[in-house]
């Protein structure tokens, strides 16, 4: 016979429970620090939106990078771009998903053609790895790179323009 075929007593029941309620008020009095956000003095959040624009900015600085995001948010870029005093959107061809202590980036560019997308792809990701780990303290987990496009040399139309770098948003 297992023990599962005998039937508990009150009193076996009324000690796994006052068990499991110590346990869970354990948990709850002291959580431990997950790491650099939070700490026993307070937490720090982030919202998505400043991980992006890290990414963002991260990616735009490699060589071979010509522009972020799909057709569709280049030719909005392109159009904005026109209006005098408007800023660049840094965030555009990133996504992002964070949690409290990890983060997940996806990343859509178009390369410069005669780049290696193999090394334009890995500088991005090690580029964005340790740009949002080192100013957010966030741990990247994954940094996914979806090549949208090849940019050829003399094709300037409506729906390209050259992604801005770092000493053109200054």
């Amino acid at each position: 016979m297992t023990n599962a075929s005998i039937p508990q007593t009150g009193r076996q029941k009324d000690a796994e429970s006052a068990r499991a309620a110590e346990q869970h008020d354990e948990l709850a009095v002291s959580p431990a620090p997950r790491g650099p956000l939070q700490t026993d003095h307070g937490v720090t959040t982030l919202e998505e939106t400043v991980v992006a624009k890290i990414a963002g900015m991260a990616a735009r600085e490699v060589p071979g990078v010509y522009d972020m995001g799909n057709a569709v948010r280049r030719a909005l870029s392109a159009v904005t771009g026109r209006i005098p005093s408007s800023q660049t959107n840094v965030t555009g061809g990133i996504s992002v998903e964070k949690g409290e202590t990890q983060a997940a980036i996806d990343v859509v560019v178009v390369v410069e053609y005669g780049a290696s997308i193999v090394e334009v792809g890995n500088a991005i990701r090690r580029n964005v790895i340790e740009q949002v780990e080192s100013t957010t303290g966030l741990e990247v987990i994954e940094v996914n790179i979806n090549v949208a496009d090849v940019h050829l040399p003399g094709e300037d139309d409506e729906t390209s323009s050259p992604a801005p770098r770092d000493t053109d948003l200054k």
